[in-house]
């Protein structure tokens, strides 16, 4: 069972040694563009919806166009394939401290003086310095204390393009958008999702974060600097099977 167990875990090892050496001197690759949601909805989008239809069969009598390239259009994102502006300034500063204490101290004591004279017998035959009074003598003491301490300061502005996906049926837009800068051997990723409403659109076709629904922010990345950061993989499996 043992020898199984280690020849796994060589096996995984290896694997992942092979992967890495690999990427030996490449820098991490990009993303296709084209596998995304984002692609698809703006390749496969729901089309022109019946309001625009009307209006652009309506523009070609009139002299005033109503369309969204006109002067006075509305740009903002309003079906599949829209692309708006995701806002992200997080300014984010917790601190909580917590202090207690307790204590507890109890005696109990019970004697036997006289008992139809049987403490007086007994007494003459038990040892030396033994005795029926007091007969029975407890005494405990229980102290506790904690002390506990969160801090946290975090700081992001980021601007990032999303692409509406999908449309709920009450009107809620899904977006999803996703960066990628790539410097030297490391890649910065950024990902953005939720639900927003369409009228949370700024005309500027903004939105900030803190109007999106159910939103999932993801900054980090992946190269040569994210790996050094990263303790090895023996060591990962050292830290969860160790008891101590």
């Amino acid at each position: 069972m043992r020898l199984s167990t280690l020849s796994l875990l060589f096996i995984v090892g290896f694997s992942a040694a092979c992967s890495q050496l690999e990427q030996v001197g490449q820098a991490p690759g990009l993303t296709p563009v084209s596998q995304g949601a984002e692609h698809q909805a703006m390749a496969y989008g729901s089309g022109l919806s019946m309001d625009v239809a009307r209006s652009r069969a309506s523009d070609h009598a009139s002299l005033w166009s109503r369309g969204r390239q006109s002067l006075l259009g509305d740009r903002r994102a309003q079906r599949s394939g829209d692309i708006l502006t995701v806002v992200i300034e997080i300014n984010d500063r917790a601190e909580f401290s917590n202090t207690s204490t307790r204590g507890r101290t109890g005696t109990e004591s019970m004697e036997v003086s006289s008992l139809f004279g049987l403490p007086e017998v007994i007494n003459e035959v038990l040892p030396e310095g033994a005795s029926l009074s007091p007969g029975v003598a407890t005494t405990s003491t229980s102290a506790s204390s904690g002390t506990g301490n969160v801090r946290r300061n975090e700081k992001l502005t980021l601007r990032v393009a999303a692409t509406v996906v999908g449309t709920l049926p009450n009107g809620v837009l899904q977006i999803q958008g996703s960066q990628e800068v790539r410097v030297n051997f490391e890649l910065r990723e950024l990902l953005v999702t939720g639900f927003v409403r369409p009228e949370d659109i700024s005309r500027q076709n903004e939105i900030a974060y803190d109007k999106i629904a159910s939103a999932r922010i993801s900054y980090g990345g992946r190269g040569q600097i994210t790996d050094m950061q990263q303790p090895r993989l023996g060591q990962q499996i050292v830290d969860i099977i160790l008891p101590f």
